[in-house]
């Protein structure tokens, strides 16, 4: 029985440091996987954000369509956009 129970106490030791291993492997994991997952979330809060106002996204195309005509309304567009944009990100950080 004395031998029976040694060798559970030295396989419950290897497991326990295995599973010591397993787990810095998965903080590692997690770590290089934050910042595209962050990424990805802040994109689809945008999205949800575009969704739910298609108002705002059919003004912007408007917008752009109508301003398209020369290079100054082109540019003056693009500047357009890029502050919708700056918003919506702005937005987006504060959702998460």
């Amino acid at each position: 029985m004395n031998k029976q129970m040694q060798n559970v106490m030295q396989r419950r030791v290897e497991l326990l440091v295995r599973i010591d291993a397993q787990r810095v492997e998965m903080a590692q994991s997690c770590r290089r996987l934050k910042a595209p997952l962050s990424f990805a979330d802040q994109g689809l809060a945008i999205l949800r954000y575009l969704r739910s106002h298609p108002v705002l996204v059919a003004g912007v195309v408007a917008l752009v369509v109508a301003k398209r005509n020369s290079m100054d309304g082109l540019m003056s567009g693009a500047w357009g956009l890029w502050k919708g944009y700056r918003y919506v990100a702005m937005l987006a950080t504060k959702l998460l």
